[in-house]
C-alpha cells in the first residue's frame, strides 16, 4: 500500500509517518517546512518538499506513484494566531485543501483522512461532546476546519470521495524518536517542559475563576500514539465508514492545574505558575465522547494516561533539547 501523508513533517504527521512504515506502509512524504522539520520525516519515507498551492508539482507525484490514499495533515492550526491574522488559515485550509483534493480526483485517487479538530464544535453545550453537537466555532482556525468538513462531504456527493474526518482533542506526546517541537509553542505540556529547561521563571496559567473543581480550564489530552493509530484504523475501516467524524480523545478530561502537578511530580521540578487573566474564547471544558470511535472503528487509546504523556514528551524533550535543530543541521550538511 502506497499512502501520501501532507504534513509529514509537522507533529502528528511525522508520528503517523513513522506508525505507517512500521507497519510496512510505503509512505509518500510532502510538507512545504514552513512549519514542519525535514529531519523530522522518517528516513523510509520518500519526501517530497513541496506546496499544495502548486499543482503541477501534485501531479507529478500522483503520477510518479501508485498512492491508494491521502492522510491530509497540512495546514495552519494556531488558535491564537487565525484570531488576529484568518487569511493564511482560510487559504491553507480551505482553498490548497481543494487543490489537494481535485488532484487527487484527476488521478482517480478518491480515499482521504482529514485531520480535523473539536475546534469546530465551539463552547460545548453537552461534555463528553458527542460528534453530533452543534457546530459553532468561535474562532477562524475552527471555522476553516469545519468548512473543509463541510467541502469534503460535497465531494463525497458528486465525485464518489472516500473521507473521514478526525477530531482531535488535546494532542501530546511523543515516540521514541519524534516529538512536538513547533516554532512557536503554544501548548500546555510543551510549554511546561520549556519552562523546566530554560529555568524560565514560571508557566502561565491563563484564569482559576472557571466554573471547574479547581478554577482552571479541563481539557481531553491524548497522545500522539493513539492519534497515529486512529489514522491506521480509519483507514483500514475507510470502505465502511465513509463519511463519517469522529472525536480522537479519551473522554477523561485533567486541568491545567492537575497537568502542573503532574508535570512537577514526574519531572523533579518546581515549575512556579503564574495567573494571568483568562484568554478570549477559552470553554471552561472540552472533553471528548469517544463511544463512536470505539464502536465503529475498534479504536482505544493505549499511551494516553496523563502520566504516560507527560513521561513520553519529557525523556523526548531530554533527548532532544534544541528539538530537530542539530539533526536539520547534519541534512543539510549532507545536502
Amino acid at each position: 500500500m502506497h499512502i501520501l501523508v501532507t504534513g509529514a513533517a509537522g507533529y502528528i504527521g511525522s508520528i503517523c509517518s513513522e506508525l505507517l512504515v512500521s507497519s510496512g506502509v510505503n509512505v509518500i512524504a510532502l510538507d512545504n517546512l514552513s512549519e514542519g522539520h525535514r529531519a523530522a520525516v522518517p528516513p523510509q519515507a520518500l519526501f517530497y518538499q513541496a506546496d499544495l498551492a502548486d499543482p503541477a508539482t501534485l501531479d507529478e507525484i500522483f503520477r510518479r506513484h501508485p498512492i491508494d490514499a491521502v492522510m491530509h495533515f497540512a495546514g495552519e492550526a494556531l488558535v491564537e494566531k487565525s484570531i488576529n491574522d484568518p487569511s493564511p488559515f482560510y487559504v491553507s485550509n480551505v482553498a490548497r485543501g481543494i487543490f489537494l483534493i481535485d488532484s487527487m480526483l484527476r488521478h482517480r485517487i478518491q480515499n482521504l483522512i482529514f485531520s480535523s479538530t473539536c475546534a469546530v464544535y465551539g463552547e460545548p453545550h453537552i461534555v463528553p461532546i458527542p460528534e453530533d453537537h452543534p457546530k459553532l466555532p468561535i474562532n477562524p482556525y475552527g471555522k476553516s476546519k469545519l468548512a473543509f468538513e463541510d467541502i469534503l462531504a460535497d465531494y463525497r456527493r458528486y465525485a464518489s470521495l472516500n473521507y473521514v474526518s478526525l477530531r482531535y482533542f488535546n494532542v501530546a506526546g511523543a515516540s521514541r524518536d519524534r516529538g512536538e517541537a513547533r516554532r512557536h509553542e503554544t501548548h500546555l505540556i510543551p510549554l511546561i517542559l520549556q519552562a523546566i529547561q530554560a529555568r524560565s521563571p514560571h508557566v502561565a496559567v491563563f484564569g482559576d475563576d472557571y466554573p471547574t473543581p479547581d478554577g482552571t480550564c479541563i481539557r481531553d489530552y491524548v497522545h500522539v500514539l493513539d492519534i497515529a493509530q486512529a489514522h491506521l484504523r480509519a483507514l483500514q475501516g475507510l470502505a465502511r465508514v465513509s463519511g463519517s467524524a469522529f472525536n480522537v480523545g479519551t473522554g477523561a478530561g485533567h486541568s491545567i492545574r492537575e497537568v502542573l502537578a503532574a508535570a512537577r511530580r514526574l519531572t523533579g521540578s518546581n515549575i512556579p505558575e503564574k495567573l494571568l487573566p483568562r484568554r478570549p474564547g477559552d470553554p471552561a471544558v472540552l472533553v471528548a465522547s469517544a463511544d463512536k470511535m470505539r464502536r465503529d472503528l475498534a479504536w482505544q487509546p493505549a499511551h494516553s494516561s496523563l502520566d504516560a504523556i507527560i513521561s513520553s514528551a519529557w525523556t523526548w524533550k531530554q533527548s532532544h533539547p534544541n528539538g530537530y535543530a542539530t539533526a536539520e543541521q547534519v541534512v543539510a550538511d549532507e545536502l
